[in-house]
């Protein structure tokens, strides 16, 4: 940086002076809990030296401070990725099972929607299709904040759903699947090559809310990359043109992950979780009945108030797979989900 010449490139200069900020601030956190620690190792040795236990409280609260701020800060070492920090784009599909998988994917779609006001996040629906009975056929949003996408990549997989079905006259237990997929935002200064001759680009009249606009006007946008047969489409705006850039904005996302995938699966470096990321190899089971559980299979981590996990209430999932931990063996019931 004391180089000459290294304000001549802007761009570049900003770019590391951030990274060396950033750098500089997690340095700190770990100097501050080193500097904690060993005065919890003082008060330890003054305690063991005066025999007495008055000391005791103070220890105990210090160490579980400790714990969770160790835990804080390995959680921000894990998302010191180079995409972590950028929006998340989200796409939920129901699974086989008609009505059913559409009802359960309109369920994860409200869960991650909480979450997402939970942390402060903003979100902006890109495309929303409706299912004809109930639930959605497909839904594609963006999670707009720091470290949406290093969050919710933990999410990307598929879901399953075990409970008493309310679309059965006769109140049987059915089980239901759905995908969710998610991207990092690319933004502007990520090159990713689009060629125009690639794209077929088709314009449809929107359906669902939005009044007379929506039955008069072919404002919803449709690309196909065809060298990749990647489709996205955008509807939620009333203007044809702004629905073409969002579009084109999920486009570039998906290719530009596609192509971290490939490099990754060059240098066969994928984890085992990503590898998991296919149908029908589910990441995690939310049992309704004939008891309430919701439980992440890559981890072990399992809660027992399904009711909160639905509104959004996610972090402690996202946490553990993060932090790569695994929870205790549970409570019996893992064959059964």
């Amino acid at each position: 940086m004391e180089g000459q010449g290294f304000w001549e490139d802007a761009e570049a200069a900003q770019k590391l002076m951030k990274e060396k900020t950033a750098l500089e601030a997690s340095i700190h956190v770990w100097d501050v809990l080193r500097r904690f620690a060993d005065d919890l190792g003082v008060m330890v040795g003054l305690s063991q030296e005066a025999g007495g236990e008055e000391l005791l409280p103070d220890i105990d609260a210090g160490i579980k401070k400790l714990s969770q701020d160790v835990d804080s800060a390995e959680l921000d070492l894990m998302l010191s990725g180079e995409n972590d920090k950028r929006n998340a784009i989200v796409t939920i599909h129901p699974g086989a099972g008609g009505t059913e998988s559409q009802d359960w994917a309109e369920m994860l779609l409200r869960m991650y929607l909480r979450w997402a006001e939970r942390k402060g996040y903003k979100t902006e629906m890109v495309d929303l299709l409706p299912g004809e009975e109930a639930g959605i056929k497909s839904a594609t949003f963006e999670v707009l904040g720091k470290n949406a996408y290093g969050y919710l990549k933990a999410e990307a997989g598929v879901h399953r759903l075990v409970r008493i079905s309310p679309f059965d006259s006769n109140k049987r237990r059915h089980t239901s699947f759905a995908s969710v997929f998610v991207y990092p935002e690319v933004e502007d200064d990520v090159q990713v090559a689009i060629d125009e001759k690639d794209l077929r680009i088709d314009t449809y009249r929107a359906s669902g809310a939005g009044g007379q606009h929506v039955n008069k006007t072919s404002s919803a946008i449709r690309i196909t990359h065809i060298p990749t047969n990647i489709v996205v489409q955008c509807q939620d705006e009333r203007s044809q043109f702004k629905n073409k850039d969002k579009a084109f904005k999920v486009l570039r996302s998906r290719l530009y992950d596609l192509q971290v995938k490939k490099k990754e699966a060059e240098m066969d470096k994928m984890h085992s979780e990503k590898k998991d990321i296919a149908w029908g190899s589910q990441i995690r089971s939310y049992v309704f009945m004939p008891y309430q559980m919701a439980k992440d299979h890559r981890t072990g981590y399992e809660v027992g108030n399904i009711s909160a996990v639905m509104d959004g209430d996610l972090d402690g999932f996202i946490e553990a797979f993060l932090l790569g931990k695994r929870a205790q063996p549970g409570s019996g019931k893992d064959d059964d989900i």
